[in-house]
């Protein structure tokens, strides 16, 4: 299961709960939708955007106390199957190799960047997420980059 945010606080009086949602795949919180924490399942009843986070109605939570009583749970949820989405958690512990097949390193870290998140290899080197063309969990990347990017 996929953290994918948290309840902020209460809002409002009829067990409405902040949710600070952290993917953009918003229907996480959509009617219906099924949300695992560590004190139970959550159903989402109903949600609204608000302020770059979301006010959610759960089916478990039905007065301000409740909702009081479930700040700060994480909620998670399950992998969405999606072709066209890197995952970072599969990238941590993989050989990276360039468009020659040259081995360049292993990946140890994934920092956050607004034009492009940036895998940091063992070698030291910064390789944007944009270059990557093939992944194999946690066990090889592909990536075709500029000339010069590894000198």
């Amino acid at each position: 299961m996929l953290e994918v945010g948290r309840i902020i606080k209460a809002h409002g009086l009829k067990g409405q709960v902040l949710v600070d949602l952290w993917t953009d795949r918003t229907e996480r919180v959509a009617v219906g939708t099924e949300l695992e924490s560590d004190r139970g399942p959550l159903v989402v009843e109903a949600s609204i955007a608000h302020q770059d986070r979301f006010i959610v109605t759960f089916d478990q939570i039905h007065t301000r106390d409740d909702a009081e009583a479930w700040r700060g749970v994480v909620l998670r949820a399950a992998r969405v199957e999606d072709d066209g989405v890197i995952w970072i958690d599969e990238l941590f512990g993989a050989q990276l190799y360039d468009q020659t097949g040259v081995l360049r390193g292993r990946v140890v870290e994934v920092e956050a960047n607004p034009a492009s998140d940036i895998m940091v290899l063992d070698s030291g080197a910064l390789v944007p997420l944009t270059f990557v063309t093939h992944v194999e969990a946690r066990v090889r990347v592909d990536v075709e980059v500029p000339e010069g990017l590894f000198e």
